[in-house]
């Protein structure tokens, strides 16, 4: 069935600032399984740099930092949400499922005008 293919991407910009959306989501989540921004970057297909760039954006972007990390040594470096960062991707998760029961009977509207994709294969 069409819908249950169908993905909603929410994107939050404030003014013309996008402050989050799914990849900051998706690298929170993996951050606060992982313990470590190297981890969550390897498991999105990203290099270190690139999620160290986000974390760092989203920790300016913010009052306080949403994650926090531990430099390394004998014990090895670490990284942590905040409180703050667990509070934002619990809204902006709760938002999205908000939005997708919302929108649920528009999408099955949609979905229900589709041509039949497979025929063009």
């Amino acid at each position: 069935m069409v819908q249950d293919t169908v993905t909603l991407r929410l994107r939050l910009l404030f003014g013309d600032r996008l402050v989050f959306g799914p990849g900051k989501g998706e690298l929170l989540s993996r951050i606060a399984e992982t313990g470590s921004i190297a981890a969550a970057g390897r498991a999105m297909g990203m290099s270190y740099r690139r999620a160290w760039a986000l974390v760092e954006e989203m920790n300016a972007a913010f009052r306080a930092p949403l994650v926090l990390s531990v430099r390394g040594g004998a014990g090895g470096g670490g990284a942590v949400l905040s409180p703050e960062g667990r509070d934002v991707l619990e809204a902006y998760r709760a938002l999205l499922a908000t939005i997708e029961a919302a929108a649920a009977p528009e999408v099955a509207r949609i979905a229900d005008l589709l041509s039949d994709m497979s025929e063009r294969k």
